[in-house]
């Protein structure tokens, strides 16, 4: 090349290179600048910038923290009705309770008149290793006076959980006793159980109360099905009527049990999840066993996923009210601070296909959470024809027998709310807690005589003869509810099964609480009618003629 073409040319080479350099330039400028405002190109970015900004700029000082706390719950609540944040203070006590056990004195207890009443001492754990016994008020814990406006469910929690091992000094009231008694207790494990009972109903079927779907769930469910399978159970009424869910795992690993092999139990899938089947493996120890599933508006989650695996698969009758309808799957995700997410990432499906959750708006949690109070004032929980389906989201079970998504779990044989008996009267004395308050203290002064009942008929029995609803109204008076005879006579079944239930439960536990409400349970009557009749293994429904 001549000199004079080199020499035409390095103008345009030069103007290039400043092109290029401009250009490397604002990269670099727009990706790597010092100005805050320069990297404000996404929204994650945003949120990081505008904490930095409001830290570096603000007027006041500004707790970062709290304010990072307080926008966890908004930002997850436009999701969602069900992806949460739970703070670290929080999050022991929100996982405890699925975990299956938890450290603690192993009492239980109510506040009243701003004192712990220890309502019952746990078989074999610390406080009765050191000798407390059912009816001790703790006015004491760790040498500080704790009665009066301080003690609240959340810090009497909070002071009597601890580690495993730790020890908490209790001052403890006993009625009779002229001094305070002082325990020294060695926290311990302390059992959270997933079946509230398990007993033969009848000389021929056996009934289970589930209470949630946590990890000892499943381990529990075989104990009580071999106890059952002593008695020589010919049938098997399940109870999930409140049971808000818990784990996923749970619930399959329990529907297992009574499903034949290679059996789809539940899929899920979500935008990021791809479908996974969940199937049976044909292990079940009660595949053939006639079954009966128990379920109202307080069933959710993982209650659904067991009562829609055994509803499509033809296996069981399914009795009661339409269930909640979340079907929704949380990832739960722990930070390093102790807090945690728990984000919604996939939709379950019941075998038929069905998505049991039921309709929401993002970010408008009100109407969700007012769901169950419109389901009442429209009369669902009183009458099947009230009930609202989705008759355009049509499903089949494996007989063909029609069901339907868009929330919830249909039962397959409706029994209304009972309100039998209600009045004014017995409501307010309900919603007062003047009836829990009045068994507890009733308890606490008669339990030398209620301890000669080892059973829940032969206390209720013995209760018949003392005039309680009288006794009760006499108190409730004292408490500002004035006495209405007619009403509270209108009540009297329903005030005498509340009376003699809660006292049975404060004497005797949950399980024998719940074996005396069964006698007169419309829904458990129902299902053993059902049971008798045989009628407990659905059909397949019968061809119409052309």
């Amino acid at each position: 090349m001549t000199n004079n073409n080199k020499n035409r040319l390095m103008p345009l080479l030069l103007a290039v290179c400043v092109v290029v350099g401009i250009l490397i330039g604002t990269f670099y400028a727009n990706h790597f600048s010092g100005n805050k405002l320069g990297i404000i190109n996404t929204s994650s970015n945003k949120l990081n910038a505008l904490l930095r900004i409001i830290d570096d700029q603000y007027v006041d000082t500004v707790n970062m923290y709290n304010l990072v706390e307080e926008a966890m719950p908004q930002i997850l609540g436009e999701l969602d009705p069900h992806s949460a944040y739970i703070p670290a203070k929080d999050l022991e006590a929100v996982n405890s309770d699925l975990k299956g056990s938890f450290s603690g004195v192993g009492i239980q207890f109510t506040i009243q008149d701003d004192t712990i009443h220890v309502n019952s001492v746990i078989p074999g754990g610390p406080s009765e290793k050191v000798g407390m016994l059912a009816g001790d008020r703790i006015i004491e814990v760790d040498d500080s006076v704790f009665v009066g406006k301080i003690v609240t469910n959340e810090e009497a929690m909070r002071r009597l959980k601890g580690e495993k091992g730790s020890t908490v000094k209790l001052g403890v009231y006993r009625p009779g006793e002229q001094e305070i008694l002082h325990f020294s207790v060695v926290r311990g494990d302390i059992p959270v159980k997933s079946i509230d009972a398990a007993y033969m109903i009848n000389e021929r079927f056996g009934y289970i109360k589930v209470n949630k779907f946590g990890e000892t769930t499943y381990p529990e469910l075989l104990v009580a099905l071999a106890k059952l399978n002593q008695a020589n159970y010919q049938g098997l009424i399940i109870d999930l009527r409140g049971n808000t869910g818990g784990y996923m795992a749970a619930a399959i690993q329990m529907i297992n049990e009574f499903l034949p092999g290679n059996s789809l139990i539940v899929y899920t899938e979500g935008r990021k999840s791809p479908r996974e089947n969940y199937t049976s493996n044909g292990t079940g120890s009660s595949q053939n066993i006639p079954l009966v599933v128990l379920m109202d508006e307080g069933s959710a989650s993982a209650s659904e996923i067991f009562a829609g695996a055994i509803q499509d698969n033809d296996r069981g009758t399914i009795i009661g009210r339409r269930s909640f309808g979340k079907g929704l799957v949380q990832q739960p995700i722990e930070f390093s601070d102790g807090s945690a997410i728990r984000l919604t990432i996939a939709r379950y499906y019941t075998p038929s296909g069905r998505c049991i959750q039921k309709p929401y708006q993002k970010g408008n949690d009100s109407e969700y959470e007012m769901d169950l109070i419109t389901r009442y004032e429209h009369g669902e929980f009183f009458s099947a024809d009230s009930i609202k389906q989705n008759t355009e989201e049509i499903y089949y079970t494996r007989l063909g027998r029609t069901v339907y998504g868009g929330g919830g779990i249909m039962p397959d044989i409706f029994v209304p709310q009972d309100t039998t008996g209600i009045t004014s009267y017995f409501r307010m004395a309900a919603s007062r807690g003047l009836i829990i308050r009045y068994t507890l203290d009733y308890t606490d002064k008669n339990r030398s005589t209620l301890q000669q009942y080892s059973t829940p008929d032969s206390m209720a029995d013995y209760l018949k003869t003392q005039k309680l609803l009288e006794k009760f109204a006499s108190y409730a008076e004292k408490k500002g509810l004035k006495r209405r005879n007619i009403l509270m006579y209108k009540s009297k079944k329903l005030f005498d099964e509340n009376l003699y239930g809660n006292i049975i439960y404060n004497m005797l536990g949950i399980e024998a609480y719940i074996e005396y409400s069964n006698h007169t349970d419309k829904t458990v009557q129902k299902a053993l009618e059902v049971l008798e009749k045989g009628e407990s293994f659905p059909k397949a429904p019968e061809e119409k003629e052309s």
